[in-house]
């Protein structure tokens, strides 16, 4: 269902972002994981902002998108010592999607995370994909959406991208709706222009209040 949905959609079409790093004045994915996931599940945020610094440190080295550097990082966000691809078909929304497994599906999902590191499509475009390849491939018997975060959070991490909120990715997603794929690449794409235009305000603010103490200073 997915990978035909997935053939639909116009990724070179999905908005393009500054390619210059936006470092945001809130990491959006640090306080999501320790604010309403904490709240919620204390030990599921601890082990997500250690998945997430796992994560980080990757998209440092540059490292692309592999299984094999998932399942590391789904040890952590499980906390367990083994984790293995799903060996059965699986099922969401109260099993109204059915996401199945063929002898060619893991071969499959790999390609697409290598596709995550193409210039050629807009960097919102790479990282929604990818968002929605772990929500429909499904690889691991529990933890996907949480895993999903953290995948698109590394591939704009890997072009020097931080979001300072990422609550609104928080909606439900359908695995046969290609419009909806790229409507995720748009809300990207606004997330990240939204949180450059954010920290660009914050940062031509700064002097001119540093100056506005100095000249009370200097009257005082």
């Amino acid at each position: 269902m997915w990978c035909k949905a997935r053939k639909q959609v116009g990724w070179s079409s999905a908005a393009s972002v500054r390619p210059a790093p936006v470092r945001p004045v809130v990491d959006g994915l640090a306080a999501w994981f320790d604010g309403p996931v904490r709240r919620r599940a204390p030990d599921r945020a601890r082990r997500l902002l250690a998945a997430m610094t796992l994560s980080r440190a990757a998209a440092s080295r540059g490292e692309p998108l592999t299984p094999a550097l998932l399942t590391g990082w789904q040890q952590l966000v499980l906390g367990v010592n083994e984790v293995r691809l799903r060996q059965s078909d699986a099922f969401a929304k109260a099993g109204r999607e059915r996401y199945g497994l063929t002898p060619h599906t893991w071969q499959d999902f790999a390609a697409c995370l290598y596709q995550s590191a193409d210039p050629s499509v807009p960097l919102p475009a790479r990282a929604a994909g990818a968002y929605l390849d772990i929500a429909f491939f499904h690889p691991y018997p529990d933890g996907n959406a949480r895993l999903a975060l953290l995948v698109l959070a590394h591939i704009l991490e890997r072009e020097g991208v931080r979001l300072d909120e990422v609550g609104p990715l928080q909606t439900t997603r359908y695995a046969d709706d290609p419009a909806g794929a790229l409507d995720l690449a748009a809300l990207v794409a606004v997330l990240v222009r939204a949180t450059h235009r954010r920290a660009t305000a914050r940062s031509e603010k700064a002097p001119a209040e540093a100056n506005g103490r100095a000249r009370s200073a200097v009257r005082g």
